[in-house]
């Protein structure tokens, strides 16, 4: 039988006040909730603080890939481990303003730039601040991931015109020693500290499917939830399979159930954070996504690699959002896909 939540807490909920005090019995007493109960929940604080039908959409981009130095089990990327994943440069300004333009025009509002490194050398953040300047100039949304970060780098992006900053926690406090070594959980919290110092916005969440408990899950969301500010933006992400990482010891893929229970507690718990579905997309049914969305997640990566692994294709999504009644500019793009198709018939009739 599920733990009844305070009363007090539930007005406070019900008026969507933003909490930063949520205790463990809280938390479970809402995974446990009865489906139905839960998702109404969600959804009806979905409903105040967000339109229930519209998605944002969002790109990514790994302007420099391989060679990280951090050993983080799940991660394709890492030095540490034989994952079939060359170590390349950093990209030229012109490639990236190429990519995130084609991002622009296939729907996406928010252009993300992300680097393997476990911290940028200050001639790198050069170029990096080159390159969120140009796409801001695109008009798109910027955000970019690329470590660790000092107070004065955060200073500099957002002088740049960064507009939000990743950096995940991953997982639970308690799970944590378990993915990673190399990087504490207090160096995440010290980088996001210094992220909302520079005024930049916050993008942080973490990754479900790594071999973690449901106890876990819920203790990634509560340390979320209870920062000074909830992130503006929460990605969950489901663990894309990758070889020879670690994690391939440990991992299980969370039953579709428990994962849109993850979506509406995190949906109640940050009542004013956009809530994306981003990796892992590629393995969930479109039944799965809908519930996530009815749960609450309200944005989705687009375009077929995330970073180095596979994400469904847009048109999939298009299909999908459509026939959901759910707008986003992916919309206005299928428009003019429709016309350009139509005229083509017409020119060839």
């Amino acid at each position: 039988m599920s733990t009844p939540l305070d009363p007090i807490d539930d007005e406070r909920n019900a008026a969507d006040q933003p909490r930063h005090d949520w205790t463990r019995a809280q938390a479970e007493a809402l995974y446990d909730l009865p489906f139905a109960d839960l998702i109404f929940r969600s959804q009806s604080i979905h409903r105040r603080n967000f339109d229930p039908n519209r998605v944002e959409i969002a790109s990514l981009l790994s302007i420099k890939t391989g060679g990280c130095p951090e050993d983080c089990g799940y991660c394709s990327q890492s030095a540490h481990y034989r994952t079939g994943v060359k170590a390349t440069r950093l990209m030229d300004i012109s490639a990236v303003v190429q990519t995130a333009r084609r991002a622009r025009d296939a729907g996406a509002s928010r252009f993300c730039m992300a680097a393997a490194w476990r911290n940028p050398k200050d001639r790198d953040l050069d170029q990096v601040c080159a390159m969120v300047s140009a796409v801001k100039d695109l008009g798109m949304e910027t955000c970019a991931t690329l470590g660790m970060l000092s107070e004065d780098q955060a200073r500099r992006l957002q002088e740049a015109g960064l507009d939000f900053y990743n950096h995940n926690v991953d997982t639970s406090p308690e799970f944590y020693g378990q993915i990673i070594t190399t990087r504490t959980m207090q160096d995440r919290i010290e980088t996001l500290g210094f992220a909302r110092k520079a005024g930049l916005k916050v993008c942080c969440g973490g990754i479900v499917g790594l071999g973690e408990t449901i106890d876990d899950r819920l203790g990634m969301l509560m340390l979320l939830a209870n920062l000074e500010a909830h992130p503006e933006s929460v990605p969950i992400n489901m663990w894309n399979e990758v070889d020879g990482v670690p994690v391939n010891n440990t991992a299980e893929r969370p039953d579709p159930i428990s994962l849109v229970r993850v979506i509406a507690v995190a949906r109640i718990m940050m009542p004013g954070s956009v809530v994306r579905l981003s990796a892992g997309r590629q393995y969930m049914t479109d039944e799965l996504q809908a519930l996530c969305f009815v749960a609450g997640a309200n944005s989705i990566f687009i375009g077929d690699v995330l970073l180095t692994t596979k994400n469904p294709q847009t048109s999939r999504d298009a299909s999908l959002l459509d026939r959901l009644g759910i707008a986003s500019k992916l919309d206005s793009v299928s428009a003019k896909v429709q016309i350009a198709d139509e005229a083509a018939v017409k020119a060839a009739v």
